[in-house]
């Protein structure tokens, strides 16, 4: 699998502290070798971005993304209170 990133994420993810910035290259890393891993909680979030999941990078930062075929892409990143 392959991973792209929306343009509104790459800007919200800049503005992140180094710290979280570096959790989610970890949590990339997992995902992309098992997207169902247990660390990642991978669950749907189609009320709030449909047809998007998402994956806990932090315990209140989230990553939501969408598969398109063989293609995950990141559409934004934030805290559990700004994405919902």
């Amino acid at each position: 699998m392959e991973a792209s990133f929306h343009k509104s994420f790459k800007k919200k993810f800049k503005r992140l502290p180094p710290k979280i910035q570096a959790q989610f290259y970890e949590r990339l890393d997992i995902f992309l070798r098992d997207p169902f891993n247990v660390v990642l909680q991978n669950h749907s979030v189609n009320k709030a971005f449909p047809n998007c999941r998402s994956i806990n990078i932090t315990g209140d930062y989230r990553a939501i993304f969408k598969v398109d075929t063989q293609t995950v892409i990141f559409i934004t990143i934030g805290t559990h209170a700004e994405l919902y």
